[in-house]
């Protein structure tokens, strides 16, 4: 080290606590998103205000350890939001960085972490909610607990169909179009498998629905809702469905079909079975983080999921969609 290195290193070490680890972090709040408990000591009611918007209305359903956060926030040296962070991971350890004053470290394998934000940051809600509160447990309960899967989930007369597809398949205007005919909710857009189970359960957000701003020419009672930016700068309408008390919602349900969306412009509708290969083909490209461990522990699960029968279903139109759908769950074809 050259002098200056050696003089700011003698600074800091001189400091009470230099790295903050025995910092006073005197909030606490338990929350349990899609059912797992996390555990977040703070400094700032604004943290746990984000985490009760995220995750307020969840249950805790399963009694695996909580994941457990640190999370600290201080001024800061400006007065501007994070930078949207970068994400790096090396055997069990994941960092989520925006700048110096902006970032979270995740002990995955052990379950705990700890962040620093500054004010400005924590006061943005949506960008703190979905670039590092939200993100941090995710990528910290998915390796231990889960499988994340894109896709909605929805539920009649006792049986659960998984609808997957990639962004713009429909995933969420068919799930929401299912729902207001009697169908039993679970979630729109991202479900998780839980892992080590024979019942092939599955749990998401059934609090909260996301629709792009086209999606009002299928559903006009939308018009009335409030368009919003999301964090990554789309547009987006967001609707809660306790203000359509005729929605039958439910955090969990066991998988008994995967139907696969092709929302297409031409050619006849139909329900066709799919290739179990291109299934789990598709959902291996969802897995794209974490060791090689981690991994392969989801291999199970999603080995058991596709056990189910597995559909294609090509359609334009939501109300035929619905039907079909309908009829494979009463005639199991």
């Amino acid at each position: 080290m050259n002098d200056s290195q050696v003089e700011a290193a003698n600074e800091v070490a001189a400091l009470p606590d230099p790295l903050l680890c025995s910092s006073e972090l005197p909030l606490r709040g338990m929350y349990h998103p899609q059912g797992f408990s996390v555990e977040i000591t703070t400094n700032s009611h604004e943290v746990l205000a984000a985490a009760e918007e995220s995750w307020g209305q969840f249950q805790r359903l399963f009694s695996e350890p909580p994941i457990r956060f640190r999370i600290g926030a201080m001024k800061g040296n400006s007065e501007e939001c994070s930078p949207t962070p970068v994400f790096r991971s090396w055997l069990g350890l994941l960092s989520i960085a925006g700048n110096t004053e902006n970032f979270a470290v995740c002990d995955i394998g052990r379950g705990y972490g700890f962040a620093w934000f500054t004010q400005a940051t924590v006061e943005n809600r949506p960008f703190f909610r979905y670039h590092f509160l939200e993100a941090m447990t995710w990528m910290t309960l998915d390796p231990r607990y889960i499988t994340s899967i894109h896709g909605a989930c929805v539920k009649l007369a006792g049986k659960t169909i998984l609808l997957c597809g990639d962004s713009g398949a429909g995933k969420s205007s068919l799930s929401f179009a299912c729902a207001r005919r009697g169908w039993t909710f679970l979630s729109d857009d991202s479900t998780s498998l839980v892992r080590n189970r024979k019942d092939r359960l599955v749990v998401g957000n059934p609090y909260s629905m996301r629709f792009r701003e086209s999606s009002i020419e299928l559903f006009p009672e939308l018009k009335q809702q409030r368009i919003t930016p999301r964090a990554t700068g789309e547009m987006a309408i967001e609707l809660a469905t306790v203000s359509m008390p005729e929605i039958a919602t439910t955090l969990s349900s066991s998988v008994d079909y995967i139907v696969f969306l092709d929302r297409q412009k031409s050619g006849p509708p139909r329900l066709v079975p799919y290739s179990r290969e291109a299934a789990s083909s598709w959902f291996q490209q969802l897995v794209c983080y974490g060791e090689k461990e981690d991994q392969d522990a989801r291999d199970p699960a999603l080995r058991h999921l596709l056990a189910v029968p597995v559909y294609e279903l090509c359609y334009c139109d939501l109300d035929w969609a619905v039907n079909r759908l309908e009829a494979l769950v009463r005639e199991g074809a």
